[in-house]
């Protein structure tokens, strides 16, 4: 892992980075790139100028990790009133939430409650619930959760990293159900024990394990791959693994950030190929941002570069 990718994951988790940098007009100018703002309105209107372009949209409100239970409530109230507000705009934009921040920490069944709740609304309403991975230690219980949120419906999928060193065994497991999965390569700071150190080995096993879930025995109810990467490379490998096995278009997207790749999201929506971005809006924005250049080092250079223009 090069020595930029990890100051910028540890700042990721640094408090007092957090506090100060987001009050640093520098780092909110550079911000605006990859944020259409903190609000929700803010992400409907993003969403509603992507639309003519063949570009659905994911919502995702920024935070994780609430400090007490009684949090978790207004985090809920806030995702049943996206879900209103994106019917009502007549969007096709999903929703994304991490557990943490509807109280996996404090009480895990009192979360799984407030999910499907949130799934619920989300079949009355025709739209789709999304859980977010975060860090190694909450695989196993998102997991688990998606697990029993799934027995209840398939309008809910689950984020995997590809550079855990345990992702291809759960996606085995995330098969058998018929499982929607966005494929993501992954961007916390995790120990060389259970995580790819080195970017070539977490591209390698991005490109098997969507190879893996584009088979032809992943079609059972319910499966679908959100292709989460930004890597050209990578997207034209599988397009032609696509074209190749005849994968049905409703067995697949590609999902790709608000503010990267844009020109090559406008082409994909142009192609008439199913191409979802996702939109992150809220206060606690500099923990994401970090993990989103950490991602892609090169990216710092992206932001200098933008906002001299």
């Amino acid at each position: 892992m090069s020595l930029m990718r990890k100051a910028l994951l540890w700042a990721s988790t640094n408090a007092w980075m957090r506090e100060r940098a987001t009050k640093t007009a520098f780092v909110r100018r550079s911000v605006v790139k990859f944020m259409p703002g903190e609000r929700v309105e803010d992400a409907i209107e993003a969403a509603k100028a992507l639309k003519p372009q063949g570009i659905n949209t994911i919502l995702t409100r920024l935070g994780e990790n609430i400090a007490n239970i009684g949090e978790a409530k207004e985090v809920f109230d806030h995702y049943m009133r996206v879900i209103d507000l994106v019917h009502a705009a007549g969007l096709d934009a999903q929703i994304s939430i991490k557990p943490t921040q509807l109280g996996y920490d404090q009480n895990p069944d009192i979360c799984y409650d407030y999910c499907i709740k949130l799934l619920e609304r989300c079949e009355a309403t025709g739209n789709f619930f999304w859980l977010d991975m975060e860090s190694s230690p909450y695989v196993d219980g998102t997991i688990a959760l998606f697990k029993r949120l799934r027995a209840k419906s398939a309008k809910v999928g689950i984020a995997i990293q590809a550079y855990l060193f345990r992702t291809e065994k759960d996606i085995e497991e995330l098969v058998a159900l018929g499982s929607a999965v966005r494929l993501v390569k992954g961007a916390y700071l995790e120990p060389a024990s259970v995580a790819y150190p080195k970017k070539s080995d977490v591209d390698a096993s991005y490109l098997k394990l969507a190879k893996r879930l584009l088979q032809d025995d992943n079609r059972r109810p319910g499966a679908l791959l959100h292709i989460a990467t930004h890597d050209l490379g990578i997207q034209a490998e599988l397009q032609k693994v696509i074209q190749e096995r005849r994968v049905p278009a409703d067995r697949y997207e590609f999902a790709m950030l608000f503010g990267i790749q844009t020109g090559r999201q406008q082409e994909l929506g142009r192609q008439g190929v199913k191409v979802r971005c996702l939109i992150s809006y809220g206060e606690y924005w500099f923990p994401w941002y970090m993990r989103r250049l950490g991602e892609r080092p090169a990216n710092v250079w992206f932001v200098v570069k933008n906002m001299f223009r």
